[in-house]
């Protein structure tokens, strides 16, 4: 009997640095379909991380559904018995810490290796140290395997290295009924900031260094400060960083506002967005911040820090990211993390972004979304820490 999915990678280094990113929970809903693995990880419902492996990113992948009529225990909330598809993607729980163990133990070696192979040009050649036992070496023979062998099976991983195989069997559980994805109203966007992730993490933890119980974000297309972060509720008062407008990009930006205002006179969308260039903040690459009439010219947000913290790590790994929020305030930081091409194939890593992203070589996406504090629990949280 062929397994329902099999899947081989020769660079662990990618899947544990991606699967990492979203290591704030013991315990990750999987679902296996045509295009790649989806783990989802979630806490108390109000704060969740999504993490694709694209197929791209195995050397072999493959998928084998089972039918319909062979199984109903694994159909997905909200899907009915009389939906048209004639598949069903396997969804089940595992233990997230005991895969990254898993992976880690394999990825250290990984990432050695290609690091060593590419220091190796500019080291002098020493035959008597180079030998079969090299990092370099094993990094032309090895293998990572993935199996999902039927319904309710194990999630089997098998190492492959220099030919000793270790096989760790990590036990599926079924998800939780209820269990859905923190919805993100993509056609109630009302503020989409992209950046270099390196300023957000710089900015969270200079924040952070506060003890703050709360992130304050604050947006605004017309009015300073345009784009601010600030935590709330810690022993220091309020800690502010501001996305400023350089002085010398804004004039820059004012004449070009101006030139299309004499040019494009009648053409208000055209105006609009010559506005939103001049008032965006230096470091960001798009910035659109568009309240509802009954919100006024600004946008103003609050989380629970302690669930932004678990985004760090992401931060820190990210090349850049995409900061959303919809009318009902829920946060999604989207985070483009851009991954070494190079591995023992020498193929290249392609992974598929979210729906609406243009596809880019060696670039794979992780996503989080977090539920807003309501006015009352954002007062609550403050005047426990500051004692009143």
């Amino acid at each position: 009997m062929e397994p329902i999915f099999s899947a081989v990678s020769s660079n662990v280094h990618h899947l544990y640095t991606l699967l990492q990113c979203i290591g704030f929970s013991h315990r990750a809903t999987v679902q296996i379909t045509p295009d790649g693995i989806r783990f989802s990880v979630e806490e108390a419902r109000v704060i969740q991380g999504l993490a694709f492996l694209d197929k791209a990113l195995f050397s072999n992948y493959t998928f084998n559904p089972p039918n319909k009529e062979d199984d109903t225990s694994q159909q997905l909330p909200g899907e009915s018995d009389d939906s048209p598809e004639s598949e069903l993607y396997p969804c089940f729980v595992i233990s997230l810490s005991a895969l990254l163990e898993t992976l880690k133990i394999f990825s250290i070696n990984d990432s050695s290796a290609v690091n060593s192979s590419r220091s190796a040009p500019m080291q002098t050649s020493n035959h008597s140290s180079s030998n079969a036992f090299t990092a370099p070496s094993l990094l032309l023979d090895h293998s990572c395997t993935l199996q999902y062998l039927q319904t309710g099976s194990s999630l089997s991983v098998t190492l492959n290295e220099a030919g000793v195989k270790t096989t760790c069997d990590l036990t599926t559980y079924e998800p939780e009924e209820g269990e859905i994805d923190i919805p993100l109203q993509r056609n109630a966007i009302i503020m989409k900031i992209i950046m270099r992730s390196a300023w957000l993490h710089n900015a969270i933890t200079e924040l952070d260094a506060t003890n703050p119980t709360a992130l304050k974000i604050s947006a605004s297309a017309t009015h300073k400060p345009f784009f601010a972060l600030s935590g709330t509720g810690g022993p220091f008062s309020e800690s502010t960083v501001e996305f400023s407008v350089d002085q010398q990009h804004k004039q820059s930006a004012s004449s070009t506002a101006e030139t299309h205002h004499k040019v494009l006179a009648e053409d208000g969308s055209s105006r609009a967005r010559a506005k939103r260039s001049k008032l965006a903040p230096t470091v960001t690459e798009t910035f659109l911040v568009s309240p509802p009439s009954s919100r006024g010219p600004r946008i103003i947000e609050h989380y629970r820090f302690a669930l932004i913290r678990k985004a760090m790590r992401a931060m820190a790994v990210a090349n850049k990211v995409s900061i959303r929020g919809d009318r009902q305030g829920v946060l999604s930081l989207q985070f483009m993390i851009e991954l070494d091409g190079s591995s023992a194939g020498g193929a290249s890593i392609r992974s598929r972004p979210p729906a609406g992203q243009p596809l880019g070589d060696n670039v794979s996406f992780v996503d989080f979304r977090f539920v807003p504090l309501i006015e009352g629990e954002a007062e609550e949280g403050l005047e426990e820490d500051t004692g009143r």
